[in-house]
């Protein structure tokens, strides 16, 4: 049996007020599949996709009336509207991280701060330093390698000390908890900082289907590679290794869900 929301329920689920909700209606953007007996609004999930629609066109500032002239147009195809959705917030997307990255050049160098300028620099304190350079270049290009290199300019030596420290520090606590299952809460938690962390060094900010295949590629290379997990004591560590890259393919395929 399909479930539905009253008007209160959809607009805590959907972030939208009861009155915006109440004004879609009036306009007939968006009514209720039905009324109950009382005569309260029943909002179905046609129209929680009809309501996504809308919320993703109000995003690129369509104005209501276009967006019911779309919705409402015979040949519209909800996959294909999705489609382009996913297009128009990645190129947004993308904007907004060239500007992030414009106006931190310029608070760096307005605030006389140190800029990282080399590779040496830029890799000291990550495991195989320049070699994990080549390596990153060959498996995902030049161009991705220099987008995260840019990134790390924008920190001072204290704050990439900082940001090597916390690399190392989220292995630490990860090898407190081998005992528990990769899919543990506690496990995934540590995951979840260690993906933040990666995010932070290949400069993207997303959780997109891309980045989370990366994500396990690296997870990936964690079991084939032993130089990228060793023992404190600098040996391979193959049991850890494994325990580390499950738990990060877990969080990778939940992560997309």
């Amino acid at each position: 049996m399909e479930k539905h929301y009253t008007v209160q329920q959809l607009s805590r689920l959907a972030g939208v007020s009861v009155r915006t909700l109440h004004h879609y209606d009036s306009l007939g953007l968006l009514q209720p599949e039905k009324r109950s007996a009382s005569g309260y609004r029943l909002y179905g999930e046609s129209e929680l996709l009809r309501l996504q629609q809308i919320l993703f066109y109000r995003e690129l500032h369509f104005p209501l009336t276009e967006i019911a002239a779309i919705l409402d147009d015979p040949g519209f195809d909800m996959l294909q509207a999705l489609e382009k959705h996913r297009v128009a917030l990645e190129e947004q997307r993308n904007r907004i991280s060239a500007l992030l990255n414009t106006i931190g050049k310029t608070i760096n160098k307005l605030k006389g701060g140190p800029i990282m300028l080399t590779h040496e620099e830029l890799y000291e304190g990550f495991p195989q330093g320049l070699e994990h350079r080549k390596e990153a270049v060959s498996k995902w290009g030049e161009k991705t390698v220099e987008d995260s290199e840019n990134s790390l300019r924008l920190l001072n030596k204290a704050a990439l000390k900082k940001l090597t420290h916390d690399f190392q520090q989220v292995f630490t606590d990860l090898r407190t908890v081998m005992h528990r299952q990769p899919t543990d809460r506690q496990v995934q938690t540590l995951i979840s900082k260690h993906f933040s962390l990666i995010q932070r060094f290949w400069n993207v900010d997303s959780c997109d289907a891309s980045i989370l295949e990366r994500y396990k590629g690296l997870a990936n290379l964690y079991i084939t590679d032993d130089r990228y997990i060793q023992s404190p004591d600098g040996k391979p560590d193959p049991a850890f290794a494994d325990f580390i890259s499950k738990a990060m393919i877990w969080f990778a395929n939940h992560a997309a869900n």
